[in-house]
């Protein structure tokens, strides 16, 4: 069968949220990682949106996630399959979060440094869920302004340890490191709570 993976069966399975922001690149994120086609739900940006979505910055963005986005990748030496579920980015979509949480394990948060201020939004929700979770910072084009300390201030994390990494979410290599970091986060915090 297309898609079909045996070992996914034989793996341990986690619930990855990606969320963030309106246009911070979370589609393009799971569709780079996922070894089966992903399930996209894009609509196209109509006028019925102007005045509720801000374009600005990415004015050529034509499409946009209206329910969520799903795509699966197998990570056999860590003996896990990883179930990716991409949030919508428009606030009017936000209720959607909760749900999309229930038996989440951790996060990837795309953050676009050129417009940070839609990332606040997603870090709040997981720091007041107390979901673990990483930064990546896409770089567009190759670029990033800011270092990983200057995007940590300027996101306000609450938690010193909360990774903020660069990535380009349209390469393969960033993206399953991004993901390594969060499943390392994950283990990390999972022996504390045995230790205790």
């Amino acid at each position: 069968m297309p898609g079909y993976d045996s070992s996914a069966q034989e793996a341990a399975p986690v619930k990855i949220l990606v969320a963030g922001g309106f246009g911070v690149g979370k589609t393009t994120l799971v569709e780079t990682i996922s070894e089966i086609e992903p399930l996209r739900t894009e609509e196209r940006l109509t006028a019925a949106g102007v005045g509720v979505d801000d374009l600005r910055g990415i004015e050529s963005k034509a499409v946009t996630t209206v329910a969520m986005d799903f795509g699966r990748i197998t990570l056999t030496d860590a003996g896990v399959v990883l179930y990716l579920f991409g949030t919508p980015g428009q606030e009017r979509f936000w209720f959607m979060w909760d749900d999309l949480l229930n038996g989440a394990l951790g996060a990837v948060v795309p953050v676009d440094t050129r417009r940070l201020d839609r990332s606040f939004p997603a870090v709040d929700f997981f720091e007041s869920r107390g979901l673990p979770f990483v930064v990546g910072a896409n770089c567009f084009h190759g670029e990033q302004l800011y270092s990983p300390e200057e995007i940590r201030s300027a996101l306000h994390l609450g938690d010193p340890d909360t990774p903020v990494l660069m990535l380009d979410a349209r390469t393969r290599g960033d993206v399953c490191a991004a993901l390594l970091a969060l499943l390392d986060m994950l283990i990390a915090k999972a022996g504390t709570v045995a230790r205790v």
